[in-house]
């Protein structure tokens, strides 16, 4: 059987748009012998659709689409991931489903079994588990069975604690399968391309047949999709794959079980990094664009972290589209004027320089007579940074461009960034990249020629909101910082856990208090692109107000 993968692009709500993508995939692959075609989860809606599905009109819009792609849907069935409406009286309003199309109609539909409630899913807030087990359907006298994303994702190896009653994969073994399907919209986070491999290859030798998995590809607000679908044939082993962080259609003929892939089927073994930039670059893109935005505005200080955010900007939307701001103070180091420049140039991007000492000074005198007799501290520092966020933002909006803050995710944990300045923006592009991957990813930018200045990478990090100020003033160096931080934010570690690896028990005490205490301002942030497994956004969701000190 020759199969069509038709890994989309699309945008949640786009209705009209993802039908276009839908139907120009299905011609596409059918011109090229496909007799079945094979579509992500969701695709008609895209993914996650979230509370969209409650607005009174969303579904029964998605029905009308699916009706009208059915209608164009000829002898070569679709496979179309949809939601459905749930007759019954009782339970959620929807199922997440797949659309059965041939011969202009809708023959049958089948339902997701395991609806995923942890990190950024809320599936159980929308829709109702499937009533039986996964869909198995007749075709050219072939058995398909039919598993919807988490309906896989019941492997020993995910967690010590299985989080489901029911496993679809073990229902549907002793039905004498030739075919099973997978529908999937499946973030992406490093390190997760081999684990889905691992999935799609075991599920292959558990059913004893061909496995086919189509996976969306893009970026939908914070989430990022990898793509890279892949087919598996019965022992396990890689008839072809898909490439990652782009839109791909494919035709493959299980007949040729003993064909190599022709791409990788993981995450690059080799170079994660080159993965990470890919994907950072495909989830700005598709904000932007996806958002409306052409341009986008960076404040650059010099320093590491928005030349980084800079050449991510480059790299998704084009140097034209760029636009770099020094916004030097009374005591920024000409070196860093020096660095912002340096970049500009190496980037070609329009470069602009606007001083903010006499607006500094202009708002510290305002506010002297209230002050008078308290000493000068953090808030005097954090008036230049303000400053800074009101100057960027008249321009983002006298230019209609997307203001890119340029905070990484150690930064964001400890809170050393500044709401309603530094903070200030519409997409925290690096806010889930840790400081010392900021360094890989740039050290990894230059390997042929030098684009960040190399300045910029070997002088030591600082806000520069005090004079001589550097960053390992009251932080310990980055890679102790991430290690304690990879531990009590992403592992859910305790204090005593981190002091038993071997951290100094008054570092982590000072810096998990740091992060306890700046829960506030993250989740004032701009919303970020997720590329590690647990991320500052809707997958973390601790109180503001809370006193639970462990």
């Amino acid at each position: 059987m020759r199969i069509g993968l038709a890994q989309l692009n699309t945008i949640v709500g786009d209705l009209p748009g993802n039908r276009r993508l839908i139907l120009d995939a299905y011609h596409t692959l059918v011109a090229q012998g496909a007799e079945l075609v094979v579509y992500p989860e969701l695709v008609i809606c895209g993914y996650p659709p979230r509370d969209l599905l409650f607005k009174r009109s969303f579904v029964p819009d998605i029905e009308a689409t699916l009706a009208d792609i059915a209608a164009r849907i000829g002898d070569v069935p679709a496979l179309i991931g949809t939601v459905a409406v749930n007759p019954a009286a009782s339970g959620r309003r929807f199922f997440n489903a797949a659309a059965f199309c041939q011969q202009g109609r809708i023959v049958s539909v089948a339902h997701k079994c395991l609806l995923p409630t942890y990190d950024v899913f809320d599936e159980d807030r929308y829709f109702e588990p499937a009533a039986s087990p996964p869909l198995v359907l007749a075709l050219n006298g072939k058995k398909i069975g039919i598993t919807i994303c988490e309906d896989i994702w019941t492997h020993p190896q995910l967690a010590p604690r299985n989080l489901y009653h029911f496993e679809p994969l073990q229902s549907l073994a002793g039905q004498g399968l030739d075919l099973m399907v997978n529908l999937s919209a499946s973030p992406w986070h490093h390190g997760k391309g081999h684990l889905r491999t691992q999935l799609v290859t075991d599920a292959a030798r558990q059913l004893g047949c061909p496995v086919v998995y189509v996976n969306a590809v893009g970026g939908n607000d914070e989430l990022i999709f990898d793509g890279r679908s892949l087919v598996s044939g019965s022992q396990g082993q890689i008839i072809a794959s898909l490439p990652p962080f782009v839109p791909s259609v494919r035709v493959v003929d299980l007949a040729l079980s003993s064909a190599p892939a022709s791409a990788a089927t993981g995450d690059d073994p080799v170079n994660e990094l080159a993965d990470v930039h890919a994907a950072l670059v495909l989830g700005l893109r598709d904000y932007a664009h996806k958002s409306g935005f052409k341009k986008a505005l960076i404040a650059l200080s010099g320093g590491i972290d928005s030349a980084l955010v800079a050449e991510l900007a480059v790299e998704a939307l084009g140097a034209d589209n760029v636009i770099g701001v020094s916004l030097p103070s009374a005591i920024s180091s000409q070196h860093s004027r020096d660095d912002a420049r340096d970049l500009a140039r190496n980037l070609g991007i329009r470069f602009e320089t606007i001083a903010i000492a006499d607006t500094v000074a202009a708002a510290e005198t305002s506010l002297g007579p209230v002050f008078a007799g308290r000493p000068r501290d953090v808030t005097e520092e954090n008036i230049q940074a303000r400053v800074r966020g009101v100057v960027m933002m008249a321009l983002s909006n006298k230019f209609g461009a997307l203001l890119l803050t340029t905070g990484n995710k150690s930064e964001v944990a400890v809170g050393y960034c500044t709401l309603y300045g530094d903070m200030c923006g519409g997409l925290a592009v690096i806010s889930d990249v840790f400081k010392t991957q900021v360094y890989d990813l740039c050290r990894w930018i230059n390997r042929d020629r030098e684009i960040i200045p190399v300045n910029t990478i070997e002088k030591p990090p600082s806000a520069e909101l005090r004079p001589g100020q550097v960053d390992q003033d009251s932080l310990p160096p980055y890679e102790i910082l991430d290690a304690i931080l990879k531990g009590y934010v992403e592992e859910g570690l305790s204090r005593r856990d981190l002091v038993a690896r071997g951290f100094a028990e008054v570092v982590v005490n000072d810096i998990v208090r740091k992060v306890d205490l700046n829960e506030y301002k993250r989740k004032q942030m701009a919303p970020g692109l997720k590329i590690t497994p647990l991320a500052f956004g809707v997958g973390r969701r601790i109180p503001i107000v809370q006193k639970y000190v462990n």
